[in-house]
C-alpha cells in the first residue's frame, strides 16, 4: 500500500477522534410502515407480499455506491456487472428472471427505454445523489403496477424539499480504479454532486446536479488492457406547488448523459468502440385530497437517444408517454380500495416509426381485520394495441399471530403476469419478428415473518415461476420459447439490534431455474452485515457478498460454448464521522477489502480492493 493510500487512511482515522454529540439512526430497523405493495401507508405486519425498504440512511451510509451496487445487497437480486468496471452493461435479474420482468418506478412514473433490445430500464441513468429512498416489492405486482412487474418493482422516490427557505447538499469524492492483480492506488474515479432547495410559503423546489468519471481499466480482460472511460451527468428539478392542505401539484425534469468506451465481446478483443446514451424526462404529478381519500395523478415523458458505435453503427430512438390516475379510498381502517387507469404510448423509429399503446384499467382491495387475517388481491384489464385484451389478477392473503412482543405473520400469494414483445424484438434491425406471442408468467409464494418489536426480524419465504412463451434470440432472430421455464427458491432475511449501537443482518437466496440455460444466474447469493456507532457522529460498518457458481457464454471461442464461472466472496468496509454537527462529515469506502481476484462476467475486468474517500457538506 504506498503512500497515496496510506494517507488517505490517516485522514478519516484522524477525524474519528473528535467528541461525540449526536447519535445518528441505525441503518436498519423494523420498518413500521410499507407502501409500495398497496399504495397505502400500512403497518408492515399487516403487509403480504415480500417488501424491502432502502432507507434514507442507508443510502447515505452507501456513499460512493451505484444504485445497481445498493440494490444487488438485497435478497433474490443478482445485477450482473455491478462489481465491474463503471459503465458496464447491467443484467438486473430478480428471483431467476430476466431484466424485462422487474419494473422501474420514478417518483411513481414508469421508466423504461422502448428503444432498447428488451424494454429494460438503464440502472447507469440514475444518480444516488438524487434518492431518498428504495421501496422493493419482490414477486409478480402487475394487477397495481402494470406490465413488467412480473419478478419485482422498484419505487425509487427522489429527494423531497427542505422546509427551510434555502437549504443546499454537496457531496465530492475520489477513488481508486483499480484490479486485483494492479494495485496502483492510482486516482481513477471521481463523483460529485450539488443541490438547493427549500420551502417558501406554499412553492416547493428542488435543484440538483451530479457528475461521475472513471478511468484506467479497460472494459475486457485482454492482453493490451486499454483503459475505457466512463463518464456521466445528471441535472434534476422539481417543483411544487400546495394550492391547499389538500391540492397540490408538482411537475420535474430530468437529464441525465452518459458515454462509455467498450471493447469486442464477440472474439474478446480491445476495440475502440463507444456509446453515447441520453436520457431528457418531464412530468406532472397532482393529488386532492376529500374525506377518506384522494385522487392521484402521476405522468411523464421521456425521450431516450442512444449512439453505438461499432463495428454495427446504430443510432435508437425512443419516446415514452405514461399517464396514471387513480383513486384511493378508505371505507375504514379495515378495506382500502384503489381504482385506476394506466395508459402508456411506446414508440422507436427503425426503417419506420413503430408504436403501440397500452390501456389499463385496475382495481385493487386491502382488507386488514380486527382478529390477524390481511387480504391484497386485484385484477387488471391488459388492453394493447397489437394484442387485444388480456386479464391479470392476485390473491394474498396472510395471517398475523400477535403476541406480547411482536407478532408471527404467514403469507401467501397467487398472481399473473402479462408481457407483450418490445418494439425492438418486433419490429427492430436485429432478428425481429412481428409474429412473437406476449410472455405469460403465474407465480406462487409462500412464507412467514416473525419479528420482536424493533429489535429483530426473521423471514423465510418460498417463490415458484412459470413463464410461457418466454422470447429468446435463436438462430433466426427472437422466438417463442415452446418449453415451460421454471423458476423456483427460497429467500432468508434477518435483521437483529442486540443493542443500541450495534446491528445485525443478513440474507440468503437460493434459486434454480429450468427451461433454459440460466447465465449468468447464481444458485445461492449471500449477503451480511455489521453497524457499529463507535460513537455519536462515527459509524462503521462491514458487508460480505457471496456470490455462488453460475455459468457464463464464452463469446471467445466458435460455436459458442457455456463455462461454470467459480464462487467469490467480497468484503467491504465503511466508516464516516461528523467533523461538524449535522454539517460537515467524511467517510472512508473500502471494497474487495482482501483483493479477491474473481470473474464476474465471462472475459470483463472486475475491480480488487479499491477505496475511495469523500465528504458531505449540509447547509
Amino acid at each position: 500500500m504506498n503512500k497515496k493510500c496510506i494517507g488517505m487512511l490517516a485522514a478519516i482515522v484522524a477525524c474519528t477522534n473528535v467528541v461525540a454529540q449526536e447519535k445518528e439512526a441505525d441503518i436498519q430497523h423494523l420498518d413500521e410502515v410499507v407502501v409500495s405493495d398497496s399504495r397505502f401507508e400500512l403497518k408492515r405486519e399487516n403487509s403480504g407480499k415480500t417488501v424491502v425498504k432502502i432507507t434514507a440512511e442507508e443510502i447515505k451510509r452507501s456513499q460512493g455506491k451505484t444504485v445497481a451496487e445498493i440494490i444487488n445487497s438485497k435478497s433474490g437480486f443478482a445485477i450482473a456487472g455491478s462489481n465491474g468496471r463503471e459503465g458496464t452493461v447491467l443484467g438486473v435479474y430478480a428471483r431467476g428472471g430476466r431484466g424485462r420482468q422487474v419494473l422501474v418506478l420514478v417518483d411513481g412514473v414508469r421508466v423504461s427505454d422502448p428503444s432498447s433490445v428488451n424494454q429494460e430500464y438503464d440502472l447507469r441513468m440514475l444518480s444516488t445523489a438524487n434518492i431518498e429512498s428504495i421501496e422493493i416489492i419482490k414477486g409478480a405486482a402487475s394487477t397495481l403496477y402494470g406490465t413488467n412487474a412480473a419478478t419485482a418493482v422498484i419505487n425509487i422516490t427522489t429527494k423531497k424539499s427542505s422546509e427551510n427557505k434555502i437549504a443546499g447538499n454537496f457531496q465530492s469524492s475520489v477513488g481508486t480504479n483499480q484490479t486485483a492483480k494492479d494495485q496502483n492506488y492510482n486516482i481513477g474515479d471521481f463523483a460529485n454532486s450539488a443541490a438547493i432547495n427549500g420551502t417558501l410559503d406554499k412553492f416547493s423546489y428542488n435543484v440538483g446536479f451530479s457528475n461521475r468519471y472513471s478511468e484506467g481499466l479497460s472494459a475486457l480482460v485482454t492482453p493490451e488492457n486499454e483503459e475505457d472511460i466512463f463518464s456521466s451527468y445528471s441535472t434534476n428539478v422539481k417543483l411544487g406547488y400546495a394550492f391547499s392542505d389538500r391540492f397540490n401539484v408538482g411537475v420535474f425534469g430530468n437529464h441525465t448523459k452518459t458515454r462509455g468506451e467498450y471493447d469486442e465481446a464477440f472474439g474478446m478483443f480491445d476495440a475502440p468502440y463507444e456509446y453515447i446514451s441520453e436520457q431528457k424526462r418531464a412530468g406532472l404529478s397532482a393529488e386532492y385530497k376529500y374525506n377518506n381519500g384522494s385522487l392521484v395523478l402521476n405522468s411523464g415523458y421521456s425521450e431516450y437517444d442512444s449512439d453505438i458505435k461499432d463495428g454495427f453503427p446504430t443510432i435508437y430512438n425512443g419516446k415514452n408517454t405514461v399517464v396514471d390516475l387513480y383513486n384511493k379510498y378508505s371505507f375504514n381502517d379495515k378495506l382500502y380500495t384503489i381504482l385506476g387507469l394506466n395508459y402508456i404510448h411506446d414508440e422507436t423509429k427503425y426503417a419506420a416509426v413503430q408504436d403501440f399503446d397500452i390501456i389499463d384499467p385496475y382495481l385493487n382491495l386491502v382488507y386488514v381485520s380486527s382478529f390477524g387475517l390481511n387480504l391484497n388481491t386485484g385484477v387488471r384489464a391488459n388492453n394493447h394495441s397489437e394484442y387485444g385484451s388480456h386479464f391479470v389478477y392476485n390473491v394474498n392473503p396472510s395471517f398475523t399471530f400477535h403476541n406480547a412482543n411482536g407478532y408471527v405473520k404467514l403469507m401467501g400469494s397467487y398472481a399473473t403476469s402479462y408481457i407483450t414483445p418490445s418494439l425492438n424484438q418486433l419490429f427492430g434491425n436485429f432478428g425481429a419478428n412481428p409474429e412473437l406471442e406476449p410472455e405469460e408468467n403465474r407465480t406462487i409464494e409462500g412464507g412467514f415473518e416473525y419479528a420482536v418489536d424493533k429489535d429483530l426480524r426473521f423471514s423465510a419465504l418460498y417463490f415458484n415461476r412459470k413463464e410461457k412463451n418466454f422470447v429468446y434470440y435463436g438462430s433466426t432472430g427472437y422466438l417463442n420459447a415452446e418449453n415451460t421455464i421454471d423458476a423456483k427458491g427460497v429467500e432468508l432475511e434477518l435483521s437483529w439490534t442486540p443493542m443500541t449501537q450495534l446491528n445485525l443482518g443478513a440474507n440468503y437466496t437460493f434459486t434454480e431455474r429450468e427451461g433454459d440455460n440460466a447465465i449468468r444466474l447464481p444458485k445461492q447469493k449471500a449477503n451480511a452485515y455489521v453497524g457499529y456507532d463507535f460513537s455519536q457522529r462515527t459509524h462503521a460498518n462491514v458487508s460480505y457478498a457471496l456470490t455462488g457458481t453460475r455459468t457464463d457464454t464464452d463469446f471467445g471461442s466458435f460455436p459458442f460454448t457455456d463455462v461454470e464461472l467459480e464462487t467469490y466472496g467480497l468484503l467491504d468496509f465503511y466508516i464516516s464521522h461528523q467533523v461538524i454537527e449535522n454539517k460537515l462529515t467524511f467517510f472512508l469506502n473500502a471494497s474487495n477489502l482482501l483483493n479477491e481476484e474473481y470473474t464476474e462476467l465471462l472475459g470483463f475486468t472486475t475491480k480488487g480492493r479499491n477505496l475511495r474517500v469523500g465528504l458531505t457538506i449540509n447547509l
